[in-house]
């Protein structure tokens, strides 16, 4: 059996210069877990040449949906930025990933750290009605530089609470935090120093984010990971060692090759 299915480009929608988004077909057979990533591509030069990316759809969709970055000189991205409807991806037939809700320990909240395309598999998450079960309130903070950067914004903020059987649960669960670095706007700075000053639970009326009531997943740079991960250490969080080993917090430990 081939290690990837051939997948039609069902939609592209491009945020900015620098980011878009596409869906795809989905093989009937197609199973994830939220949070999962799985390797797609396009054939270059007669060869698959893959990377790792994180499905923002919910596992219940039928489609899938990816977000990337755009960079002219990006082996795979240079190409991936120009597809249009009706193109062919690859996409591997073996999701995995860290970024799972059943490596969490029990908790009341549930805090998704992303920063950039980092996004992606939160956008699975919050559209996961497991998610909801285990958790009585999901607070999703998105870090970007550029106000533009802050993808699925308005869907985040009014769509998804119209989400037919799920939408009332959102309403009532969901917290947004999008957070920008160099442009004004309503929260700016950092995801580290939102949580090193609580600026962010104040914003939010809520309680400061504590270890013994709060879960985390960190997907973003490697640098962010270990920034945002460390300012979790520092409040006492304990990082799940492993897949199928729950912890206080998971970080996505694939990153995106250009």
């Amino acid at each position: 059996m081939a290690a990837f299915e051939t997948c039609r480009v069902l939609s592209v929608h491009h945020w900015n210069d620098t980011l878009f988004s596409f869906t795809t077909t989905r093989e009937p057979s197609f199973r994830f877990e939220s949070g999962h990533f799985v390797m797609i591509g396009l054939p270059i030069d007669g060869k698959p040449l893959m990377r790792a990316y994180s499905i923002a759809s919910p596992s219940w969709e039928e489609h899938l949906e990816f977000l990337s970055i755009k960079v002219q000189d990006g082996a795979l991205t240079k190409h991936l930025q120009n597809l249009k409807v009706g193109d062919e991806v690859l996409v591997g037939r073996k999701p995995t990933g860290t970024l799972v809700i059943s490596d969490l320990l029990p908790a009341k909240r549930l805090f998704l750290f992303g920063s950039g395309t980092g996004l992606a598999p939160f956008m699975s998450i919050i559209r996961d009605p497991d998610t909801y079960e285990r958790f009585e309130q999901v607070v999703l903070v998105h870090g970007t530089r550029l106000v533009s950067e802050l993808a699925y914004r308005d869907f985040i903020a009014d769509e998804l609470k119209q989400i037919e059987g799920l939408g009332e649960e959102i309403a009532a669960k969901l917290l947004y935090y999008p957070t920008v670095t160099r442009e004004p706007f309503h929260n700016e700075g950092r995801i580290t120093t939102a949580i090193s000053t609580g600026k962010m639970c104040e914003s939010l009326g809520i309680d400061p984010i504590n270890p013994l009531t709060d879960r985390a997943m960190i997907c973003g740079s490697p640098e962010m990971l270990k920034d945002t991960a460390g300012e979790l250490d520092k409040l006492g969080f304990e990082v799940s060692p492993g897949i199928g080993q729950p912890g206080d917090y998971v970080i996505e430990r694939a990153f995106v090759e250009r």
